[in-house]
């Protein structure tokens, strides 16, 4: 299985892990990443710590935990290879409706692309079968 069937599959609640040059740690919750057909992952972000943390450390990790019963779901190495604030592809790829109005009291969007460095299962170090492509 690829990480775009995974996550066209699955369904559940995400974290994103982030630190800034110092090392000092942030989380926040992000929904299921756009996956590109080459495997690397991108997140639509506002201008916020978790933005401001991959400015000064490309480094992050996701989490993934899928809903339902047991502890199942990915664990996601993560390194930043670029941004985007071209309007139109991030409002084509923005899945929650807010209107214009809402949109623009939220801040600055910003398209944040992530080459997956490890996959591993949500729990343990087994293989977990999933290929960037």
């Amino acid at each position: 299985m690829t990480l775009i069937e995974y996550f066209e599959q699955k369904r559940g609640v995400g974290v994103l892990a982030t630190a800034n040059a110092e090392g000092k740690v942030d989380t926040a919750v992000y929904s299921a990443p756009h996956v590109c057909a080459d495997g690397a992952l991108a997140f639509i972000m506002r201008e916020r710590l978790t933005h401001l943390n991959v400015q000064s450390n490309p480094y992050g990790s996701y989490i993934f935990i899928e809903e339902g019963f047991g502890r199942k779901g990915l664990r996601l190495f993560l390194e930043k290879l670029k941004e985007d604030q071209d309007p139109d592809l991030i409002a084509a790829m923005t899945r929650r409706y807010l209107t214009p109005e809402e949109d623009r009291e939220k801040g600055p969007k910003f398209l944040v692309y992530f080459k997956v460095e490890k996959i591993l299962p949500l729990i343990g170090s087994g293989d977990t079968n999933i290929t960037l492509a």
